[in-house]
């Protein structure tokens, strides 16, 4: 399955007040640009909120991209001021690893690509939470649109080919969350099921 809705509560307002105040804060916890340069055009940064245990101290760039083994992930400083992106993590029964804001700029695309194993049938899900989005951008899965609105949790099969197009004049940021599945998120997943 490419993609499923899941029941959360947020309140997107809440949420957006604790990114705008996150966006004053950029100073000392400042978004990184995303390592993957060659499969994206124009700007697409990443704030990173929760990491692996053993890079809290380290470089952003480690904090939000690392790739090491590791089973052991804490929130960063910067979600003191984010009551609400917690409580979100709070209402999904699965254990949270990584966590963060990623901001796709006005007139940007992330080229189609895979992220190999990170799907629901490989043990791990990554979940978005559109915060600021349009009608203008496109967010596809094995060509497919899904079609995401703010405030939704959505789950998505991204080791399928998948691609985001924001063809609108102003950025998109989503809360992006990896999961380990298990049965309470699978049952979540698959109750969502949508096709189009």
């Amino acid at each position: 399955m490419p993609f499923a809705r899941i029941a959360c509560n947020v309140a997107i307002d809440q949420l957006r007040h604790e990114v705008e105040q996150l966006l004053l804060l950029n100073l000392q916890q400042p978004w990184v640009d995303h390592v993957n340069r060659h499969d994206y055009v124009g700007k697409w940064d990443v704030l990173p909120l929760r990491c692996q245990q053993q890079f809290v101290d380290a470089h952003p760039i480690l904090q939000g991209f690392s790739i090491a083994a590791g089973d052991k992930w804490e929130n960063l400083p910067v979600l003191e001021h984010c009551p609400h992106i917690k409580s979100i993590f709070a209402q999904l029964h699965c254990p949270v690893k990584a966590a963060r804001l990623m901001r796709l700029a006005a007139g940007a695309e992330i080229k189609p690509h895979r992220d190999q194993g990170l799907g629901m049938e490989f043990g791990e899900a990554r979940l978005h939470v559109p915060i600021h989005t349009s009608a203008a951008v496109s967010f596809l899965v094995d060509n497919q649109r899904i079609p995401m609105n703010a405030g939704e949790l959505w789950y998505f099969n991204a080791d399928q080919t998948h691609e985001v197009y924001n063809r609108g004049d102003e950025d998109r940021i989503n809360l992006v969350i990896d999961c380990v599945v298990n049965d309470w998120l699978r049952e979540k997943i698959q109750r969502g099921a949508v096709s189009e």
